[in-house]
C-alpha cells in the first residue's frame, strides 16, 4: 500500500480540472477525501456522489488493475448517489 500523502497527491493530479461538482471518496476506516475541479483534499462534507471502499481498492482502481464497475458489482465499492456520476468519477480516476 502506498503512503497516504502520495495517495492524496495522485488523486489531486487526476481530479484537478477534471471533476465537475464534487465527489467524496470515503476511504474505509481512514478518512474522507473531497474531489473537485480544484483537486483533492481531506474533507467530509456532503458531495454530489460518494464512493466508499478501502484504500487498497481505490489504489487498484487508480493503477488500472481493478475495474470500478466490477468492484461495485462485487460489493468492494459502494456508491451513494448517482451511479452515472460515480462512473464518470471512476473513469477520471482510471485515466
Amino acid at each position: 500500500m502506498i503512503e497516504f500523502t502520495e495517495f492524496l497527491q495522485i488523486l489531486n493530479e487526476k481530479a484537478k480540472g477534471q471533476i465537475q461538482g464534487t465527489a467524496k471518496l470515503d476511504v474505509t476506516d481512514q478518512c474522507a477525501i473531497i474531489l473537485s475541479e480544484e483537486g483533492a483534499r481531506l474533507g467530509d462534507e456532503v458531495a454530489d456522489v460518494t464512493l466508499s471502499a478501502t484504500q487498497a481498492v481505490f489504489e487498484k482502481i487508480l493503477a488500472g488493475t481493478q475495474n470500478p464497475t466490477m468492484a461495485f458489482m462485487s460489493g468492494q465499492l459502494k456508491v451513494d448517489g448517482s451511479t452515472t456520476r460515480a462512473l464518470k468519477v471512476s473513469a477520471i480516476l482510471t485515466e
